[in-house]
């Protein structure tokens, strides 16, 4: 550790181990330093631990017959730079309690750890103790069985690790851990494609890795992936597939440790491009690619591509270990004469059966759909397969008894979520659909997908499967219900396969997608009534949702036009369903119950106009009115008692509110017309979910702002905003809100609203700056440019104003201040959140809004109020 002759002091001693150690990190970060290098770089660190511990330990003066072991990680002597250094002090049995020497020599062995600078994880036990404690907990007997001695007692650890391996009962093991494991890939919903993947903890990450080693040692196979192929239970070529993506996971989390100065496992965006920088990656545009990519996208393809691979990997290892330790229980049952049956997976009857018989590559899934019971695919199988991969090429795209064969698995009844995530787990639905292996792994920098493109997409397929299946009838009554009468529902699937295909390559990825669709539709023989629809979709797939959340829903006109977009019931049935899978597949934060009722809003009455029924607005109007009034009467309101209010309301009003919200307004605004004080009340949101809450008030032009401040300071997020101005001067105003902790505190909230919300339209004063929180990192990763677009409307009554901007704490109330500065009032507000971006669009007039020159100042000033960096 030093060249001094003289005893180093504990200030010298971590002094040196952190120059070694910062000398060492400084290595990771040149991109020269390869994955063949890395197990050496991480045993450095390791050594350089050991050497200090020992030091460290000799100076303590503990007892002789007492033993250092590393444990965990550490026990591997493969340690990250800032991972958790995890010992265990063992103690032989019967320690004399009388004798304290040993004890105080291990609290200044601890304490002087610290102070030279290892933050161990440290635990003191004897023999008994130790396989007590591991005899109980899962964690601790695997941490203890890559124990290692680092210094002390060599007889004393040679019985502990006797003692531990009699103990120790293989198939128990095998059995908790793997039951861990599947536990720990439930936390990342059992994919590797999240865009901020744990590179240890996420499934295809180190973690299972360490956990097939860990099963093969506690079951006597061996401890590295070199004695396991000795074994058999893994082919040399498996053999070289692990080493490889091991070894670059390892480098990759090393040079995130590195990057981020700290423990940190996970891939986050802002540090996504200066992990991939230390490998040298730059921004480039590849062959077929528009876009550059860039370079912290080019290190996660790669993450993903091995995160794959090492899934695939894994499944095998599992299953070799599994059946060796139970090998009566995995008798075979032959399905055909390629196929068995075993412990409920697909075996291949031989090990050459797909290079012999390639069309056997795609049988395989319709096999695991057509016979109910299956887990999976045996370890066999899936090396096969693992094998098989460059038999897969342009000729077996073109073979026609594959591509009949690819049809029937989507046309099979049950199975199809399963059989596409397993063709995509073992690489087959890449090859096989040659477009989408161009979007596996491929990241969406956006601020409201959290999944690769594949994963996205398959997300979505499942979405839609569910809408067909009994037993998730609960989730989507209403997309349940559709689904009910619908006849092929392959036709969504594949509409959901390359609804997003086209992404990554530039230009309008819903065309690129569409005119995708359409050769598959060709090349597989669809009929072309089917065709047209399938790719009717996928060139559509984005605008239902876009006439939903950023038109006005109450304008005859906008439903008009979009039913002339979709032309008849079927296609319209179709792209709602394929709507809301595909807003329920980007983000758990993006889908809302306010959008699921904007959607069935605008999927009705679209059905309506379809049906024949022209838009009546007057016959609508009064519809509405009367059932208002059956409303109000089932509530005991006096007679004609809503004339006073209705007198000083329009057409407009009628037409943008719903009867029960009518009949809500009236009841609670007979009595208050005209008055100077304002009139609050909230109730819980028809929609089922947030609050809806009522606003009615002397008007003035920064009252829409006022109301945005105050559900600012708040903590309340605005999903929508209904204004509307009556004839005596008053606004008439509906907000749609939503907050944290909103069900269990909802009648709390809405006294609170309806009592302090009045109060501060009563105050009046100057507008409050708008507050400034902290941005995510999602949103400094990914920067959107905000832009502003004003025009006016078809027919030139008003303006309409559409923002797309990065979303942030006060973004409403930023956009009302600016629009009040200029006296330019709200009419309606379309609330679009697409996890952390919105589209937002409002219907406003004002006299300023007629000059040009204070338009483009207005513009202006939305600009540099939208930006991140004003």
């Amino acid at each position: 550790m030093t060249s001094s002759t003289s005893t180093p002091t504990l200030e010298q001693l971590r002094d040196s181990y952190r120059e070694d150690k910062a000398r060492l990190i400084a290595q990771l970060r040149t991109p020269t330093l390869s994955r063949r290098s890395i197990r050496g770089v991480l045993h450095h660190f390791s050594d350089l631990a050991d050497a200090l511990l020992r030091e460290l330990w000799q100076r303590a003066g503990i007892a002789p017959q007492a033993s250092l072991l590393a444990v965990g990680g550490f026990g591997r002597a493969q340690l990250f730079p800032y991972s958790d250094i995890d010992v265990l002090i063992l103690l032989p049995d019967h320690q004399d309690g009388a004798d304290c020497t040993p004890l105080q020599g291990i609290e200044q062995f601890i304490s002087s750890c610290w102070d030279a600078g290892l933050e161990i994880g440290s635990s003191v036990r004897s023999i008994h103790e130790s396989l007590h404690d591991a005899a109980q907990d899962l964690t601790v007997q695997t941490a203890m069985l890559e124990s290692r001695l680092v210094t002390g007692s060599g007889a004393l650890f040679a019985d502990f690790q006797s003692r531990f391996a009699a103990q120790l009962d293989p198939r128990a093991f095998v059995e908790g851990k793997l039951l861990e494991m599947r536990q720990r890939h439930s936390k990342y919903d059992f994919t590797p494609y999240s865009l901020e993947p744990n590179c240890k903890e996420s499934p295809g990450g180190l973690r299972d890795l360490h956990t097939m080693l860990w099963l093969a040692r506690a079951a006597g196979f061996g401890s590295s992936w070199r004695e396991l192929a000795d074994k058999g239970l893994i082919t040399a070529f498996e053999e070289q597939q692990l080493e490889a993506n091991e070894s670059l996971l390892d480098l990759i989390r090393a040079r995130l440790h590195a990057v981020a100065g700290r423990h940190e496992d996970r891939l986050v965006f802002d540090l996504q491009t200066a992990v991939a920088e230390t490998f040298g990656y730059r921004s480039t545009t590849p062959e077929g690619r528009r876009l550059a990519m860039r370079a912290g996208e080019t290190l996660m393809r790669h993450y993903y591509w091995a995160a794959k691979a090492v899934t695939q990997l894994c499944q095998i290892v599992r299953m070799s270990i599994e059946e060796r330790l139970s090998p009566r229980s995995h008798e075979l049952i032959a399905l055909n004469e390629r196929f068995y049956e075993k412990a409920g997976t697909i075996e291949v009857a031989s090990d050459d059966l797909y290079e012999r018989e390639p069309h056997a590559i795609l049988e395989t899934f319709l096999m695991y759909e057509q016979h109910e019971g299956f887990t999976g695919l045996s370890s066999r199988t899936l090396r096969a397969l693992y094998g098989a991969r460059d038999l897969m090429d342009a000729s077996f795209r073109r073979d026609p008894v594959n591509r009949a064969t690819f049809m029937k698995i989507l046309q099979q009844p049950r199975g199809i979520t399963h059989a596409m995530r397993l063709m995509n787990q073992t690489s087959v639905l890449g090859r096989y659909l040659w477009p989408f292996r161009r979007i596996v792994g491929q990241m969406q920098h956006d601020l409201f997908h959290v999944y690769t493109v594949d994963q996205h997409i398959l997300m979505v397929l499942r979405n839609v499967r569910r809408f067909f299946m009994a037993e998730h009838a609960h989730e989507y009554p209403f997309c349940s219900q559709l689904a009910g009468g619908w006849d092929k529902p392959w036709i969504l699937y594949v509409a959901a396969l390359f609804h997003d295909i086209g992404k990554g390559r530039g230009g309008d990825h819903s065309i690129i997608g569409a005119l995708e669709a359409k050769r598959f539709c060709r090349a597989h023989g669809i009929a072309r009534m089917d065709a047209e629809l399938i790719e009717f979709l996928v060139r559509e797939h984005l605008t239902m949702s876009q006439v939903a959340q950023k038109q006005d829903l109450s304008d005859p006109e906008v439903i008009k036009a979009f039913a002339e977009r979709v032309g008849n019931e079927r296609y319209l049935t179709a792209l709602y369903l394929l709507t809301v899978a595909d807003i329920r597949g980007t983000s758990p934060k993006v889908w809302s119950a306010w959008k699921g009722k904007l959607l069935e809003d605008t999927y009705r009455l679209t059905l309506r106009v379809l049906g024949g029924r022209a838009p009546d607005a007057a016959a609508e109007i009064e519809a509405r009115k009367r059932e208002a009034l059956v409303q109000l009467a089932l509530t005991a309101q006096p007679f004609e008692s809503h004339k006073k209010l209705w007198d000083t309301l329009d057409v407009s009003y009628f037409m943008r509110h719903e009867a029960a919200d009518i009949a809500w307004h009236t009841r609670h605004l007979s009595r208050h017309v005209g008055t100077d004080k304002p009139v609050v009340r909230a109730r819980r949101s028809l929609a089922g979910e947030g609050l809806q809450v009522l606003v009615y008030a002397p008007d003035q032009a920064d009252l829409f702002a006022r109301i945005c401040g105050y559900f600012d300071r708040a903590g309340f997020s605005i999903l929508d905003a209904r204004v509307h101005t009556a004839h005596n001067g008053h606004a008439l105003d509906t907000f749609q809100v939503v907050a944290p902790a909103m069900q269990e505190q909802y009648r709390e909230l809405m006294h609170m609203i309806e009592s302090d919300l009045a109060q501060v339209l009563s105050q009046g004063g100057p507008l409050p700056e708008p507050s400034r929180r902290r941005l995510s990192r999602r949103v400094k990763s990914f920067p959107f440019a905000p832009r502003v677009l004003l025009r006016p409307d078809e027919k030139a009554q008003h303006w309409l104003l559409s923002i797309s901007a990065t979303d942030r704490a006060g973004l409403l109330y930023t956009i009302a201040r600016v629009l009040a500065q200029h006296h330019i009032s709200v009419q309606l507000a379309k609330i679009s959140t697409l996890g952390e971006r919105v589209d937002d669009t409002f219907l406003i007039e004002g006299a300023e809004l007629q000059d040009n020159q204070r338009q483009l100042r207005i513009e202006t000033e939305l600009l540099k109020a939208l930006s991140l960096n004003p």
